[in-house]
């Protein structure tokens, strides 16, 4: 990562922090000076994580975004030990296959997988979000909030099932709304669109035998790494993209070009 140094160390929440893409914003988010809370549902995978990133102060800590009481509880538990988050990154979310990896269609997918799908990945952006905009000081102050959204929310998906599309073209309606009620206190709200990304939850679909193939579709040759996700969140939560709000950045190698 090509970055300078940071000005101020803030505090950073990340959730979902233990998983490929959000370890990866987790250690640029160290590099970038700031002290970082990685989030996890795995509390010790996300003390694992914490434990190897550069720099001092970091630590791990279990969540479970779709728990309002445990939301409330971690963020109580990051002031207490680190001062109130000024970025929030909200990074948690799952995907489920069929057995054979394959997508389920739309009449496959039961109303538990559905319920489960929204209550992580939409209602548990909402609460990660609104704890953070609840515990905002008066006036204007920095403060940095990154959703993680998916291309296919835009694509309308071809390896995710619609559980998964419709709770992340959610997350992208909810980062416009809140980017405008936040801007008059000077926060920023964006989203982070990522394509195919070589992480744990594309290789639940994906194996490794055809990434030529799969790489074919994709105009800059590649599966992307978490690595390109995390670049993009390191220039929205700094000081650089300061006039940036209600956008989303596709990190996707050419895969959906506008």
């Amino acid at each position: 990562m090509n970055q300078s140094s940071v000005t101020t160390r803030h505090t950073a929440l990340v959730t979902g922090g233990a998983g490929g893409i959000g370890a990866a914003i987790c250690r640029y988010l160290a590099e970038a000076g700031h002290c970082v809370a990685v989030a996890d549902l795995n509390a010790g995978a996300a003390a694992h994580v914490a434990a190897e990133l550069p720099g001092t102060g970091h630590f791990g800590v279990g969540i479970d975004v779709a728990d309002e009481a445990s939301v409330q509880r971690v963020f109580d538990e990051v002031t207490e030990r680190a001062g109130r988050p000024s970025i929030l990154i909200a990074g948690a979310g799952v995907l489920f296959f069929k057995p054979d990896g394959q997508r389920p269609l739309v009449t496959e997918i039961s109303l538990a997988d559905w319920q489960r799908t929204m209550t992580i990945n939409q209602t548990g952006c909402f609460l990660t979000c609104r704890e953070f905009a609840r515990r905002l000081p008066e006036g204007r102050s920095f403060g940095r909030i990154v959703t993680i959204s998916s291309v296919t929310a835009q694509l309308g998906g071809y390896r995710s099932n619609a559980a998964y599309i419709a709770s992340k073209a959610a997350v992208l309606g909810f980062t416009k709304a809140l980017a405008r009620e936040l801007a008059p206190q000077g926060i920023t709200v964006n989203a982070v669109a990522p394509g195919l990304i070589d992480a744990p939850m594309l290789r639940l679909s994906l194996p490794q035998a055809r990434d030529a193939e799969v790489s074919a579709a994709i105009p800059l040759g590649r599966i992307g790494l978490p690595e390109d996700v995390a670049d993009a969140v390191a220039y929205l939560v700094s000081e650089g993209a300061n006039y940036q709000t209600g956008t989303t950045i596709d990190v996707n190698g050419g895969y959906r070009m506008q």
